[in-house]
Order: C-alpha cells, then structure tokens, then sequence
C-alpha cells in the first residue's frame, strides 16, 4: 500500500438547508472522520489507502465499513465492536460555507483498541502512516496507540505525516501541546493550518516555526493559510504558494484533509516539494465546492483539469 491513516470514522449527520442548527429540522445522513477522509481522498487520486479502526457492530458502522469498502480502500484491519455505538456528530453550515461541530463520540468503539492488536507487517506495507491530532483527542488509549503505531511505522521506514487538526472541542490547548510535543520528533512531514502554530509553538513568526519545527527533525514543514495560500519549507527552500480560488465556496469542512490527501498522492509520485504543495492546494479548493465532508474529493484527472494541465471536453 502507499497510505494507511488510524483514526474514528463517524456518520456526520449534514443539515439539508443552512442556517443555525438550533432551526435545522432535517439532516443527511454521510459519512465522516478526519484521517478517512485524508484515504478515501487518496484512494479516489490512484493511491493504494488502508484504513485501521473500531466501529460499532450496529447499523451505522456496517454503513461506514460499506461506504469505505466502496471506495476500494483496504479494510482488513477495521473490525466491528459489540457493545459500542459508533461515533456520531452533526453539522451546522452558515449561508458563508463555514460550520460548526457538535460530537457524539464518548465511549467511541476505538477506545477498545490495544497497541498488541497493531498489525506490524501491515504497517510494513505501506509507505506512509499518516495521523491527526484528532484520534488522540478522543481517548488517553488512542494516545497510545498513535505513539505505539509511529514506533512500528519508524521501525520499518515508513514516512510519518501528520496534520495536528487540533479541535478545542476534544481537549484543550494544554493537554493538545503536551500530547503532540512527544510526536513531533518522530514525524517527517507535517501540514500545519497557520491558527494552529499558537497553540503548538506560542506566539512566534511563521518563520521561526518553520524553523523550530525542522529543529524537531521534521523534513517538510506546510503551513495552511486557507485562502492566503500556503508557506512550505522542504529544509533548503521556503516556497510561498497562492490559494487556488474554488469555483464555489459551499461548506469548508474538510479542505485540510484533501490538501493532506492531494500532498501524499504527489509525493507518491515523486513530484517536486512545491509541486506537492500546489496539488495539495488544488485538491483542498475542490472540496470546498461540495457540501459534505469527503463528497467533494476529487479523481485525479478531475485535479489535473483545475490546475490547467489538461482540458475536459464537456460537450
């Protein structure tokens, strides 16, 4: 494989009209999480994804482990858990594009997880181990099992990325930076949104994060500016790349998770660090143009044709 992600996959809960969800009425029911987003991004681009998780043995977790099959990602290590509801949350979308989160995740079936359980020549497989901050925020157990899970993947060379993805809902500033200040040494890539490097780092320039977090030993530092563009740093250059301008601004959720996944699916093709970034930017400006977490993640020609590269006959 190229990419395996760890993390809770969730049925999201989306409204069918926008506004504040204290008057939203009726809901769809999709399919969300994070780090599934980030595989069946990469999936959908040409990458081979696995995903490793814990659903509950109810009617929502055989509905997400459908959908993730669907999307011809590899579930061998995800299992279904008796006694566990899976993790549920609803949305609320303003007119603007922009949400807000309300999670029902306590007791998420991922918290029976054991570090044993992880597959070790699974891991050895892929090429990548993407994580979020977001798994570890749920429970102190999936702390473990991210830093049990770099262990293996660092054992067998694979690169680790990490997008920190930190919500304030899940834990809190304190608890976000003494949890991550153990994980960033062992990871080479990091995609990083610019409001995330006060909490991880305090008040400092962008460039004097870049520079403390390739003091950590971090290769590729990315640092998201959402429509300011991005700032990279492969280590020799800083690049400064300019947002791609969506062709509509529907619902913002999950834009990260398709940079990460546009970022990994170039580097998977040994493109050049700014032309990883560039796709990365495509990717993340196409979601944004879909409501819904991961309906908006692109094919890969679908990519190309945004950047300009080739043309797409309509008619």
């Amino acid at each position: 494989m190229d990419v395996i992600t760890i993390g809770d996959a969730m049925i999201a809960m989306c409204p069918r009209e926008k506004g504040p969800i204290i008057f939203s009425d009726t809901f769809k029911r999709k399919v969300g999480g994070a780090e599934l987003n980030v595989a069946i991004g990469c999936a959908r681009l040409g990458l081979k994804a696995g995903f490793i998780s814990r659903l509950g043995n109810d009617d929502f977790g055989k509905y997400i482990l459908k959908t993730i099959r669907g999307e011809a990602i590899d579930i061998s290590e995800v299992k279904l858990v008796e006694g566990y509801q899976t993790s549920v949350y609803f949305r609320e979308v303003l007119s603007d594009g922009s949400s807000r989160s309300f999670y029902y995740r306590e007791n998420s079936p991922t918290s029976t997880m054991k570090c044993e359980e992880l597959n070790e020549e699974y891991l050895r497989s892929a090429k990548i181990l993407h994580i979020t901050g977001v798994f570890p925020s749920i429970t102190k157990n999936n702390q473990e099992i991210i830093l049990e899970a770099i262990k293996l993947a660092k054992k067998n060379n694979l690169i680790i990325s990490f997008d920190p993805n930190i919500r304030l809902k899940m834990w809190t500033k304190e608890e976000a930076r003494s949890y991550i200040e153990k994980v960033l040494p062992y990871v080479d890539i990091i995609l990083v949104g610019d409001e995330e490097i006060e909490i991880l780092l305090g008040d400092t320039t962008i460039e004097n994060a870049i520079k403390t977090f390739h003091d950590y030993g971090i290769g590729k530092v990315v640092i998201k500016k959402g429509a300011k563009g991005v700032v990279g740093s492969d280590g020799n250059s800083i690049y400064e790349v300019d947002a791609i301008k969506p062709k509509a601004l529907i619902d913002t959720v999950g834009a990260g998770d398709g940079f990460a996944a546009g970022f990994l699916t170039a580097l998977c093709k040994e493109k050049t660090f700014k032309e990883c970034v560039e796709f990365g930017n495509a990717v993340g400006s196409l979601v944004v143009g879909v409501e819904g977490d991961n309906e908006g993640l692109p094919y890969y020609d679908d990519v190309l044709v945004h950047l300009g590269q080739v043309k797409k006959i309509e008619r």
